[in-house]
């Protein structure tokens, strides 16, 4: 089992091991320097009533230390047979129950008639453990872990000594810990013990089915609205997408190409004008390749977790699998990041393939590193258990440097050893002047005014992701969220080119960054929609926790940049070969 967050200094093991309540079957499991006598063990179908776990009196620290975790509304989380605790109750909206992950260390409540706030900590357990049962051979399987958490003051008579029976909970007499009770307050000198009950109940579930009731979607209509929402905005983008392809281009691609006389040849009007130009290779060409490069390597590895994930190949009982497989993709989509970052790179006649595989090996990834090993430091100091250990840092390097960077070169020696990319047209050896912009063309303006539609197609279900993250709900409805990645694919790659083909119109040829960009601004949005959220739904107080999620967002943003900045890119590149390579130029 596990617990959130750091241990409080000072407050007594039997505490501990009440939040850390250690469940095995059929046999104990232990901590090192705790004696065996201080366990708790589960046995499979023999229900328990009223086990006492510790007693304890609180000094002003440990109860200073309680009323914290109280107000940061921390949980305790278990596991039993890879099932993760969780506390059933219903919701008035719906007739079906709904399930919170791990259960509160406590709350806040005021006693009847006084106004004042008092703290109280959870200090009974009422686990419930199903099991579905094998009619032939009278074996039996656990299929639900859930809880409910109380707190009462418990009361006894005499002196406490290890023989001392409850009075509030007492299994001689099937007294059993209900909600009327009198709550356990958190104070200097108060007195507390921890209990737990155990029952056992069948179900008809099968083993096979156990996470169903887990990863029930109670508001699917809601992630059907996110897809309709988006099917809009697509819908929209495809038909100025048709209406510029079957339209405006077909006309001008058989105007230019019917010209009679030379005069009229000469007379070149809109993005015809600026043939000679539109293929010049950009300033920052390298870093333009090292970035398109990451973004083949992102998307393969995002593109195949999804695929796997919708297919249901990475089940929530792996617990684990959904990160473990994203970071071997990504290693082995390093290939494609070389070859790509190559192929491009020689296109705009650079020499030094090998200074561009390193960048494309390291540039990404080392920047994300530098901050994930910051984050990880600053969790360290905070002793909290959820710190990746050293031990996995090393493993990640090492996945990075032994196979992600090889696989990198390879990818970058096959694609540059291929004949470069041609260009439909040629260019000419002195840059025309770009004539004067409208303001709406101005391009910080344009690429701000492109990244709004495709994290618009996002944003819904980008609520459910972020609260699944930050506020330990199930997310696995990896269906709706491939579907809003092919839309978000979709809708990048139409407002690229729209946007593209406005510009080209307007003579100026400085595509290739701004078609990168474009697209690659909805990052821009998503960080700001993450900063909403951080105000609006999560309670966070400390400033290490305010720096881990800004910091973990920052990373995310910055995928997402890089991820849909290269849709955009490479559909602007298609669709500026396709128009120049279907006119006559002389």
């Amino acid at each position: 089992m596990e617990a959130l967050g750091r241990r409080p200094h000072g407050i007594p093991m039997c505490v501990i091991l009440m939040l850390l309540l250690l469940v095995t079957v059929a046999h104990s499991f232990y901590l090192p320097g705790v004696a065996p006598k201080d366990f708790v063990k589960f046995k499979m179908r023999e229900p328990q009533m009223c086990n006492v776990v510790c007693h304890v009196t609180l000094n002003a620290k440990d109860a200073k230390e309680f009323k914290e975790k109280i107000d940061d509304a921390y949980r305790v989380n278990m596991i039993l047979d890879n099932l993760p605790l969780v506390v059933p109750y219903k919701r008035p909206d719906l007739d079906s129950l709904v399930y919170q992950h791990g259960f509160d260390v406590g709350l806040k409540g005021q006693y009847a008639g006084r106004p004042e706030e008092k703290y109280f900590i959870n200090n009974h357990l009422t686990f419930t453990v199903k099991y579905h049962k094998d009619e032939e051979t009278d074996a039996a399987r656990i299929v639900g872990f859930e809880v409910k958490p109380f707190s009462v003051k418990h009361e006894y008579e005499g002196k406490w000594d290890e023989k001392t029976r409850l009075t509030t909970c007492d299994p001689h007499a099937k007294r059993t810990v209900t909600s009327s009770e009198s709550p356990q307050e958190v104070e200097d000198k108060k007195e507390i013990i921890f209990t737990y009950d155990v029952e056992f109940q069948e179900s008809e579930v099968k083993w096979a089915s156990r996470w169903d009731t887990y990863l029930y979607m109670a508001d699917d209509q809601i992630h059907w609205f996110s897809i309709v929402n988006s099917l809009m905005i697509v819908l929209f983008l495809s038909g100025m997408v048709a209406m510029i392809m079957l339209r405006t281009l077909y006309r001008d691609i058989s105007k230019y190409n019917q010209l009679e006389t030379q005069d009229e040849a000469q007379e070149e009007t809109g993005w015809k004008l600026v043939h000679g130009d539109v293929f010049r290779p950009p300033t920052n060409s390298d870093l333009l390749c090292v970035y398109v490069g990451t973004g083949v390597q992102f998307f393969g590895m995002i593109l195949v977790t999804m695929i796997f994930a919708a297919l249901g190949f990475l089940s929530p009982s792996n617990r684990g699998g959904l990160m473990t497989a994203m970071l071997l993709l990504w290693v082995i989509m390093g290939l494609f990041a070389g070859y790509a970052s190559a192929r491009l790179y020689k296109m705009f006649k650079g020499t030094e393939w090998k200074k561009i595989t390193l960048q494309t090996a390291f540039m990404f990834p080392g920047i994300l590193f530098a901050i994930f090993f910051v984050l990880n430091a600053l969790i360290w100091g905070e002793e909290s258990s959820g710190a990746v250990p050293f031990g996995t840092m090393i493993v990640l390097v090492l996945l990075w440097f032994g196979i992600s960077v090889p696989l990198v070169f390879v990818g970058s020696y096959v694609g540059f050893k291929k004949p470069a990319i041609e260009a439909p047209v040629k260019t000419n050896k002195i840059p025309r002047q770009i004539p004067e912009q409208a303001w709406y063309m101005n391009p910080i303006f344009s690429i701000l005014i492109g990244g709004i539609l495709p994290f618009g197609a996002v944003f819904i279900e980008l609520f459910f992701i972020l609260t699944s993250i930050w506020l330990h709900q199930f997310y696995y409805i990896f269906g709706f969220l491939f579907l809003v990645f092919i839309i978000l694919i979709v809708t990048c790659a139409e407002i690229t080119v729209v946007l593209c083909y406005f510009q080209l119109c307007s003579e100026d040829y400085l595509w290739w960054w701004r078609a990168y960009l474009t697209s690659g601004s909805s990052a821009f949005y998503l960080f700001l929609y993450a900063a909403f959220y951080f105000f609006t739904k999560l309670n966070i107080t400390k400033p290490v926790s305010g720096i881990l999620y800004f910091g973990y967002m920052l990373i995310g943003s910055y995928a997402f940049f890089v991820l849909t900045g290269t849709i955009g890119f490479y559909a602007c590149f298609w669709f500026t070969r396709l128009i120049y390579s279907s006119v006559k130029i002389d």
